[in-house]
Order: structure tokens, then C-alpha cells, then sequence
């Protein structure tokens, strides 16, 4: 019976049971499926019930989740509309303002510099994943927010890796010009080239195929041909040093403007694979934090951090946006959209934990900090932003609202 309840089958099953659980909580909150997923997962994992915990196999399907959920958004954008000026200063400003304050607040409660530094390297990530399938649900995802969150939040993962790179250097003492420009270089060249390859030569090659008696016969071969990309290109994202999403971003991207004649419609297949291991994803987020491990002090840094968290995204991308030209509740969507840290943040915290420079303590507070973030943003986007107001943007996504 032990060896049924650990089965592969049985985990997958107990999952999407759970999942369904997370969208009935959704309904009765009347809020995002995200929140209900979040939420499920925090009340079956260690902080409460203890049902499920954050194992091999659920992490695994977790990363198969972020995965699917960034190639099926990558699809809707074009390559173009993420590579832009406007998109760099959100981004940099929206790494550089967060890092201090993280880094300010640590010395303030106490910690050490080294500490410190690992902490403001946490708050300077963004994760896309949740922001981006929010505004899907909302039917926002062609917006002029929405185009500048996941150009920025693409840029804003390259200018993490530095400073995580150059926050390890300095904690070990170790840190060398050379060394960031290597990370610089390798960053930059995997999104150029990858993106560059998969726009004209992947997607052309794509195309032919679909023309061929070939695929007339094996109309699902398009289909395993673009999952097998998505996957490829999050490995090499991996391998570079960036994170898997951006890899699988970028092959959703790179496949945005294929248009097949007799394959069956991978995009479609993609969304499919995406309600599943998605929602997986979104449920491991509330399963992987123990609420058990919060003392009284780290409790009160918690708050204070996840309070510092999101205004300095919000100043940090919002001003910046405003400033190039978004309307006052595009750059606030803007701000508010960069605030997740989500497994982005988990990852440095992990890593700051396993090097021994922060503590069991400091790591919970991360994990939450980076939960907390990714709960607020889904619940001002639909009780503040996009409450049923009468419509503010016009047919191309720009803000029309009176006096912008």
C-alpha cells in the first residue's frame, strides 16, 4: 500500500486533485486561479496539513510547469516589442533600486555585510511567470504594460545573474572584472543568437516541413518538434547560467509568427500542456514554504522586507516607465507587475543558504518574501487595476484614461 501512496501515479493524481481544489478557492474568493493555486498549496504542504511535500518529483513537474507557462506566453509576443530602450532603463533601474534597499534594511536588523549582500541580490529578481499568465487570464497580455513587463522582466533576469555573480564574488572574496564580463557576454550572446536562430532559421525550417507530404501523414509532429525547442533552449538558458524560463521565453518567441497549413496547431497543444503543469507549479509555490520555521524576529523582517520589496520594484520600474512615456496606471502596472520574486528569489536564497551565508532564518523569510510578492500582484491586478472599470485602452493596448 506505502508503495501505491509514492507512486508516480498517485502523487500525480493527489496533485491535480489539489489544483482543482486551488480553482473552487479561486471561485469562492472571487480572485485569480494563481491565488487559489498558491493558497491550496500552502494549506496541503508543511504549514499546515502536511499532505504533500516539496519532493524530487514535484519539483520536477513544478520546472516542467514554469517551463510550459513562459514558451505558451512567448508565443503572443514579438521579438521586437521586448528588446527596446524603453525596456533596458526599467529594467536596470528596476534591479538597482531594489538591491539597495534589500541590502539597507539587512544592515538595519543586524545581519552581516555578506548577508546582506545575498538579500539584496534576492529582491533584485523578477518572475515573469505569474504576472505574465495573470494578465493572460485578464486579457490584458497585448497591452503596452504587459509588452513592457516581459521585455523588462527578460532584461531585469540578465542584470540578476550579474549581480548574483558578482554578490557571490564578493561574499568569497573572489570577484574579478573578467569574471562579470564573462557572465555579461554569455547572457547577452544566448538571447541574441538563440533568438536570432530560432526566428530565421528554427521557425523558417518550421514552416517547410509543415509543407511536406510528411507532415500531411504525422500532423502531431510540429507539435513534439516546438515542445522538444522549448525545452532545448531552456536547457541551454540553464547552461549559460540564466534561468530555464527565459530559455523557454525566448523559443516562444522565436515560434510567435509561424503559421502551419497542415499540422495540427501547436500552440494550441501548448496551451493544453500548460493548464496541467502549470497549475502544478503555481500549487508547489505555496507547498515549498513552511510557515513553522518563522520566529518573532524574522517574522518582523519578513514584513518589513516584502514591504521594501514591493515599493522599491514599484519606484524603481514605475518612475522609469512613467518617465518613458507609459500613462500613470500603465507605469503603476508596470511596477506592481515587477514585484513578484517568485522561484527566481527562492533560487539566490537556496544558493545564500547552501554557501553558508545566510541562515535557515533568513532563507524562510526569503521563500516568503518572494510568496508574499507573488500573491499581491495578482490581487491588485484584478481589485485595483482591472476591476471592471470601463475600458481605458484603445485597439493597439495604449492608455486612453482622461488626462494621461
Amino acid at each position: 500500500m506505502e508503495s501505491l501512496l509514492t507512486s508516480p501515479e498517485f502523487q500525480m493524481s493527489l496533485l491535480l486533485f489539489v489544483a482543482l481544489g486551488g480553482y473552487l478557492i479561486a471561485s469562492r474568493i472571487n480572485q485569480s486561479a494563481v491565488i487559489g493555486l498558491i493558497l491550496v498549496g500552502l494549506l496541503v504542504g508543511p504549514s499546515a496539513l502536511g499532505l504533500i511535500t516539496y519532493t524530487d518529483f514535484v519539483q520536477g513537474l513544478a520546472q516542467l510547469g514554469a517551463v510550459i507557462l513562459l514558451f505558451v506566453i512567448g508565443l503572443e509576443f514579438n521579438v521586437r516589442e521586448i528588446l527596446s530602450i524603453r525596456n533596458g532603463v526599467i529594467a536596470g533601474i528596476g534591479v538597482i533600486i531594489p538591491w539597495i534597499g534589500g541590502y539597507w534594511l539587512s544592515l538595519a536588523f543586524g545581519f552581516n555585510t555578506a548577508s546582506a549582500i545575498f538579500i539584496g541580490t534576492a529582491l533584485t529578481a523578477t518572475s515573469i511567470a505569474i504576472t505574465a499568465n495573470v494578465l493572460k487570464e485578464l486579457g490584458q497580455l497585448q497591452s503596452t504594460a504587459a509588452k513592457a513587463i516581459i521585455g523588462a522582466a527578460v532584461i531585469d533576469d540578465v542584470l540578476s545573474l550579474l549581480a548574483l555573480a558578482i554578490s557571490t564574488d564578493v561574499v568569497s572574496g573572489t570577484i574579478t572584472a573578467g569574471g562579470i564580463a564573462l557572465v555579461a557576454i554569455k547572457a547577452v550572446a544566448f538571447i541574441v543568437i538563440g533568438g536570432a536562430l530560432g526566428i530565421f532559421v528554427v521557425s523558417k525550417y518550421v514552416e517547410r516541413l509543415d509543407a511536406t507530404g510528411f507532415c500531411k501523414k504525422f500532423p502531431e509532429f510540429i507539435f513534439i518538434f516546438a515542445m522538444m525547442i522549448a525545452f532545448l533552449y531552456a536547457l541551454c538558458a540553464e547552461a549559460v547560467g540564466l534561468s530555464a524560463i527565459v530559455g523557454a521565453f525566448i523559443a516562444g518567441v522565436s515560434f510567435e509568427s509561424v503559421e502551419l497549413t497542415h499540422s495540427k496547431n501547436f500552440k494550441e497543444g501548448a496551451e493544453y500542456l500548460q493548464i496541467i503543469f502549470a497549475s502544478i507549479f503555481f500549487v508547489s509555490l505555496g507547498i515549498i514554504a513552511d510557515l513553522k520555521a518563522l520566529t518573532p524576529e524574522i517574522l518582523l523582517f519578513l514584513l518589513v522586507l516584502t514591504l521594501v520589496a514591493i515599493i522599491t520594484k514599484v519606484v524603481g520600474c514605475g518612475i522609469p516607465a512613467r518617465l518613458m512615456g507609459l500613462c500613470r496606471k500603465d507605469s503603476l502596472i508596470v511596477g506592481f507587475g515587477m514585484a513578484p520574486r517568485g522561484e527566481v528569489a527562492m533560487i539566490v536564497a537556496l544558493l545564500g543558504l547552501e554557501a553558508g551565508v545566510i541562515d535557515q532564518g533568513i532563507y524562510v523569510a526569503l521563500v516568503l518574501m518572494s510568496l508574499l510578492t507573488t500573491i499581491i500582484t495578482p490581487i491588485i491586478y484584478r481589485n485595483w487595476f482591472f476591476k471592471g472599470d470601463p475600458e481605458t485602452y484603445d485597439s493597439k493596448g495604449q492608455c486612453v484614461t482622461e488626462g494621461e
